[in-house]
């Protein structure tokens, strides 16, 4: 089989494009999520803080320095807060989801159950039964 063929094989399997069709919408709802966040849910927290803007919040180490030309150096942790909330919408919202999902689906078949073997008093009538047979022989 030639690589060009191998190739088209893998690209035409189910798994791979569906996996192309995942990371496009994941994209989609990462920006919508985005604006959800930034645009509806922060307003409301800031006001609630007494405006305070999350994504303003930082701890500068090292200002800026216009005479030198040098950046400030700060830890935007305000924006770790945007974005772990955020992490928590989209968690909450694919656990939703899945679990609708998983409502829809029909349950897996049963298994059929193992054949019952011989009972503990069975099994050890067994053994008492050959041990009886070796000493007697």
């Amino acid at each position: 089989m030639s690589i060009v063929s191998e190739f088209k094989t893998f690209m035409l399997r189910g798994n791979v494009i569906d996996l192309a069709v995942g990371v496009v919408i994941g994209a989609a709802f990462g920006k919508i999520v985005t604006s959800l966040v930034e645009n509806i849910i922060m307003p409301p927290i800031g006001v609630v803080t007494g405006g305070v803007d999350f994504s303003d919040l930082k701890w500068v180490m090292v200002p800026a320095n216009a005479a030198t030309g040098a950046a400030e150096a700060a830890i935007s942790y305000g924006l770790f807060i945007n974005t772990l909330i955020q992490f928590l919408i989209v968690g909450t919202a694919i656990f939703l989801v899945v679990k609708a999902i998983n409502k829809l689906m029909p349950p897996p078949p049963a298994a059929d159950p193992a054949p019952a073997g011989p009972s503990q008093e069975e099994l050890l009538a067994q053994i008492l039964a050959e041990l009886k047979k070796k000493n007697a022989g």
